[in-house]
């Protein structure tokens, strides 16, 4: 998404919601939308094949230290 697109879609769901974003948020916002636009755009580059299927149960393992 582009940067105007993030924009439009963060008002549009704001409003459709009845959320007031308070000016000094907005930026915070945008940024998390705009990053999470780049997480969305990097799993739809995985190509699936046909009998690719969705996981039962994720369970997400916590970050190791780094190495030295």
């Amino acid at each position: 998404m582009t940067p105007k697109q993030i924009e439009a879609y963060v008002d549009a769901a704001a409003a459709a919601l009845d959320l007031r974003l308070r000016p000094d948020h907005r930026a915070g916002v945008l940024r998390y939308f705009e990053l999470a636009a780049e997480f969305a755009a990097v799993v739809e580059a995985v190509p699936l094949g046909f009998h690719d299927e969705t996981a039962v149960h994720f369970s997400p393992v916590p970050p190791t230290e780094p190495r030295e």
